[in-house]
């Protein structure tokens, strides 16, 4: 009969028949076949504490989520674009360029295509016309042109004429400083002071001589309405007094001037008579400084007739 089991026991699980066949154990020890073996009772299990319950296991990095705006989808294209995508931007650039190249071959002017040979003849025969009358034009304005140009030479040439007259008139009124070669007199009193007929017999044959401008002391420019006068120490030109030595500064041809001093009873000769003495330098440069202020003449008019 079995054994009664306690409630400490279990009952042994059936023992699986191995896989395969079951070889029988060689030697004199081996039990007769056939016979089952019997299992031990296995020992009660200990009571073990609940196990922690399963967390997330570790997987790899999460993917990149995808764009999900057509922006997005389309910076991402434009950046990385695929063969497929460069593909079809080149045949795009292909269509574009031959689209291009069909408009502008459109564009020529075909106007005349259609005409006739008498048509295409009146045409020519138009646009030479047209080319004569505006050949004709051209000339018109380039002789314009000539006369205006030689009108404005002439204008200017004159205009220098004038401004070269001008410029000799103030010289000779002793309107402006001048400068150019001349000579100096230097007339010293030793004797006798200087006569006012000899001072104006030396300003009459410097005229002479080619003088172009004169002055005495620095201080007096000799024109043509000048006025000499006896005065007291001395001698007074345009209501100026002048005193011994009496320097006068000429421009003009050197040795020229020097010639209309010097020659037989010239005012050289005049001025030692009476008991002065005479130096005369000549000089390649010489400046004349003083000027004389322009008088508005009361009578005399311009005549405009001629």
């Amino acid at each position: 009969m079995p054994e009664p089991t306690t409630p400490d026991q279990r009952p042994a699980e059936p023992v699986k028949p191995a896989e395969g066949p079951v070889r029988p154990e060689s030697g004199p020890s081996a039990e007769p076949q056939g016979k089952p073996e019997v299992a031990p009772e296995p020992a009660p299990a200990p009571a073990s504490a609940p196990a922690p319950e399963p967390g997330p296991e570790p997987g790899p990095n999460p993917a990149p989520a995808a764009p999900t705006t057509g922006r997005e989808r389309l910076i991402g294209a434009l950046r990385k674009p695929s063969r497929a995508q460069a593909i079809v931007a080149v045949l795009l650039a292909v269509v574009g360029f031959a689209a291009v190249t069909q408009v502008r071959a459109n564009e020529v002017d075909d106007s005349y295509a259609g005409l006739r040979e008498q048509d295409l003849i009146d045409v020519l025969n138009g646009l030479a016309g047209t080319t004569q009358r505006a050949q004709s034009e051209i000339a018109h304005l380039e002789t314009t042109r000539r006369d205006l140009q030689s009108s404005t030479d002439a204008r200017q040439a004159a205009l220098a004429q004038a401004q070269d007259r001008a410029d000799t008139l103030a010289i000779m009124a002793g309107l402006v400083p001048v400068t150019g070669p001349g000579i100096r007199i230097t007339v010293t009193e030793d004797t006798a002071p200087v006569s006012v007929d000899t001072m104006l017999d030396t300003i009459q044959e410097l005229r002479a001589a080619g003088a172009e401008a004169m002055q005495i002391n620095g201080k007096v420019r000799i024109v043509a309405q000048s006025s000499v006068e006896e005065a007291v120490g001395g001698i007074s030109v345009d209501g100026t007094l002048l005193r011994s030595p009496y320097v006068i500064d000429v421009i003009g041809e050197p040795h020229t001037l020097t010639g209309g001093m010097t020659f037989l009873e010239g005012p050289r000769a005049q001025f030692e008579e009476d008991g002065q003495t005479v130096k005369i330098d000549e000089l390649q440069s010489l400046d004349i400084e003083s000027t004389v202020q322009p008088k508005q003449p009361q009578y005399a008019q311009p005549d405009t007739s001629q």
